[in-house]
């Protein structure tokens, strides 16, 4: 089956005032129409950036994709013109933002930020569009649509607003939902009715969705694939079930580890990784995760790890040190 989406060496770059830094370094994952695939890593690691990038949605004029392909329906995104990107940009693939309330327009009322899009992308007229807007907020599970419409962000609760983002992006129907963190900062029960919205409207729409995210449970439950990003590379990707039950990479069974066990002893120390990301500015070429353990074989600081396929999809960083090929399950 081809892959609707296809990253392939992906390299993207900030230039500062002491030089060019790598904060997507080489990554290459691709996801296939209908499917969920996983983004997991710590603060730092490149996710968000790595996602922007394929939206063009970098800070500019600083970010830049250096290298690589990005390729959408068999389609590099690198070399189209403006015009195709904004055609591409929320009509075909559609973004859930980390931050709703910084993400919508504070001054203008919900009903014209979601008009705006059906106007862009579906030619709409005003009345058409309106109409619209109050079957999306109707869809996402916000109540009284038609007077939600006429609402401003800051009259709605962080549920709402983030439905409401939901609706935004999904307002053209496209075939792939970046979803980036979209559960941040809600309670337990609102991120639970998020997660099924999403996937109610991806099995509607059959649309793919690269769900972003620092819990492994939501990845667990929700997704087909994983990509485990560490310091602007993927140390491990592979089927959620097959990377769950065993994990090679040092990183990702650190992360599997720290979370929390309904099974262990109460009031027991939770299991964290020492140290923390290095910044951007600070990336050795070799391997990263040794980097942050203090290791100091300059081999391993100095020289990329291979990348290796070590069973059907299942891909990981073969360090030396970090890389456990009899790994088996996290107890």
């Amino acid at each position: 089956m081809s892959s609707l989406l296809e990253i392939n060496g992906l390299v993207t770059s900030f230039e500062t005032d002491s030089g060019w830094v790598r904060a997507v370094d080489g990554i290459s994952y691709s996801i296939e129409a209908g499917k969920t695939v996983g983004l997991v890593g710590e603060s730092g690691c490149g996710k968000t950036v790595s996602a922007m990038s394929i939206i063009d949605l970098l800070p500019k004029p600083s970010g830049h994709v250096l290298e690589g392909e990005i390729l959408f329906k068999g389609e590099d995104l690198r070399k189209v013109t403006n015009e195709r990107m904004r055609q591409v940009r929320g009509g075909e693939i559609g973004t859930i933002f980390q931050e709703p309330m910084a993400a919508l327009n504070p001054v203008h009322r919900i009903g014209r930020q979601i008009t705006e899009t059906l106007k862009l992308h579906e030619g709409m007229s005003g009345r058409q569009a309106t109409a619209k807007a109050v079957e999306l907020l109707d869809a996402v599970g916000i109540p009284a649509p038609e007077k939600r419409v006429s609402a401003y962000p800051h009259e709605l609760s962080g549920g709402m607003r983030q439905r409401v983002m939901i609706a935004i992006a999904l307002a053209c129907e496209p075939d792939l939902l970046i979803a980036d963190e979209p559960t941040t900062a809600l309670d337990v029960t609102v991120q639970a009715q998020i997660l099924e919205l999403i996937e109610s409207m991806q099995e509607k729409l059959g649309m793919a969705v690269l769900m972003i995210t620092h819990d492994l449970g939501v990845i667990a439950q929700n997704c087909d694939e994983v990509v485990v990003m560490y310091a602007g590379r993927i140390v491990e990707r592979g089927p959620v079930k097959e990377l769950f039950a065993n994990p090679h990479h040092a990183y990702t069974r650190g992360l599997l580890s720290s979370i929390p066990r309904l099974d262990a002893e109460r009031k027991s120390e939770l299991t964290t990784i020492p140290g923390q990301v290095a910044g951007i500015q600070d990336f050795v070429a070799g391997c990263r995760f040794c980097q942050r353990m203090d290791r100091d074989r300059s081999v391993l600081l100095r020289t990329r790890p291979d990348y290796c396929e070590i069973s059907p999809g299942h891909w990981v960083e073969a360090c030396p040190e970090c890389f456990q090929p009899e790994a088996s399950s996290v107890s």
